[in-house]
């Protein structure tokens, strides 16, 4: 593990690894789904590679999002530790509950406005809604399938709007977050196709490569920016499978993927 520090940027991103990244808008730092534990056999999932970039290499933060606190893939030991020394995280309601201060909890499509320090008003994250599974999986008595899961979209004015999808499997609602979101500048996917046999067939329980492609062409971004496609065995396709779904469907010109720990400007 490479203990690099990240110094801020204006507006860029970099994924760590997994579904970690940092992103830096609006004079703030915010870390996605932070896992930092080292590689090892997690229960039924096993870690196969560190992050790129410690958590003193990440250094303070603003903000934490995690999109759900269930999987260890998505918060792991040392990404809970490291969010509780965040000013605040943003999640769902009952992740919010399970992990205590300084989490809130967003249900889809409320908002929280942060205050930026580049003096541009306020920041605000907005949470949206997220599938982990097949559409036709058994929900729980929230309408959840697989576990409570959320995305978020990141505004302001002046700003590039990002879309974190979190692990989410349904372009249908990939569609809904463009119909009422019509404007999205990056998007930030999860798209390694997630498979755990004893769950819905085996079916993927976030994006596949060719359906993060159509879920790029939905919302149109200009940056898509693949995550969550490494670092995990039960991960089923990696960063080439993403390169050519993306090539297949004529959407090269929007990927933005780098190596680990790299930045990658939110505008173009």
């Amino acid at each position: 593990m490479s203990t690099t520090s990240l110094p801020r940027q204006e507006s860029a991103i970099t994924i760590l690894g997994g579904p970690t990244a940092v992103i830096d808008i609006g004079g703030l730092r915010i870390v996605s789904d932070p896992t930092f534990d080292e590689p090892g056999d997690y229960g039924y999932l096993v870690k196969t590679v560190g992050p790129a970039v410690d958590e003193d290499g990440v250094g303070p933060v603003d903000l934490v999002l995690v999109s759900h606190e269930a999987h260890a893939d998505n918060l792991d030991e040392r990404g809970r530790a490291f969010a509780k020394t965040a000013p605040m995280v943003l999640t769902g309601p009952v992740a919010a509950k399970r992990l205590g201060a300084p989490a809130v909890g967003l249900s889809p499509w409320a908002g929280h406005a942060l205050p930026r320090p580049d003096g541009g008003g306020d920041l605000t994250v907005t949470a949206v809604p997220a599938v982990h599974g097949p559409e036709d999986g058994e929900r729980d008595a929230d309408g959840n399938v697989n576990c409570e899961v959320i995305g978020f979209v990141l505004s302001g004015q002046g700003l590039p709007t990002v879309y974190v999808s979190g692990d989410n499997a349904s372009i249908r609602t990939v569609a809904d977050i463009s119909r009422k979101m019509p404007r999205i500048d990056a998007a930030v996917l999860h798209a390694g196709a997630a498979r755990v046999p004893a769950k819905f067939d085996g079916r993927p329980l976030s994006l596949d490569s060719r359906s993060a492609a159509a879920a790029a062409a939905v919302l149109g971004a200009d940056i898509v920016i693949p995550a969550h496609y490494d670092g995990w065995a039960h991960f089923s396709e990696g960063r080439a499978d993403v390169e050519h779904a993306f090539y297949e469907a004529g959407l090269s010109s929007s990927l933005a993927v780098a190596d680990h720990g790299t930045w990658v400007p939110l505008l173009r």
